[in-house]
């Protein structure tokens, strides 16, 4: 895994994570246990800490970022999606945002909700607990997201790092 210290800052990744070699984390990370990272997603704690939580899928191409003055924390059990973009922001425990999707600056997606693929949460907007996030910019429906909507999906990725820390191998040639 390409895992970066940054002066004397270095990430700190759970034995029981698995980041793949191809994704990248750099400074003032920190990841937790069973959490995932994929390829080409990229974590980069220079300017100021990202913290991921317990059984959460970073995806592929992910982009997470942070400033001195607001970090950028996601919680336990949830699903980012390809190419999302997450920079300075929270995203509670248990939610998901899709694949593509923006959250901004001081944005709060909290615990049980969902960012729809390629919606856009401005700065300062707050997506209440099981609310759905549509859009550019993204406008909520409230009360339209059920735990079997992240649940099953944050399960496979905890099975899938599980195969990927025993399974995966590089072949050169």
């Amino acid at each position: 895994m390409a895992l970066y210290a940054l002066g004397d800052v270095e990430p700190q990744v759970h034995p029981t994570a698995f980041v793949h070699p191809d994704a990248t984390v750099i400074g003032a990370v920190t990841i937790g246990a069973e959490s995932t990272v994929w390829p080409q997603a990229v974590l980069r704690g220079d300017y100021g800490r990202i913290t991921v939580g317990d059984r959460t899928s970073i995806q592929d191409g992910t982009v997470i970022h942070a400033t001195a003055e607001i970090p950028t924390v996601i919680g336990d059990d949830c699903v980012i999606g390809h190419l999302a973009h997450l920079e300075c922001c929270v995203v509670e425990s248990d939610s998901l945002v899709g694949s593509g999707s923006v959250v901004l600056h001081r944005a709060i997606v909290r615990s049980g909700s969902l960012v729809a693929a390629n919606a856009v949460v401005p700065n300062g907007m707050e997506v209440p607990a099981r609310a759905m996030a549509v859009g550019v910019p993204a406008q909520l429906r409230p009360d339209s997201v059920t735990p079997d909507m992240i649940r099953p999906g944050a399960a496979n990725y905890i099975a899938n790092g599980r195969r990927y820390r025993a399974e995966l191998r590089r072949l050169d040639g």
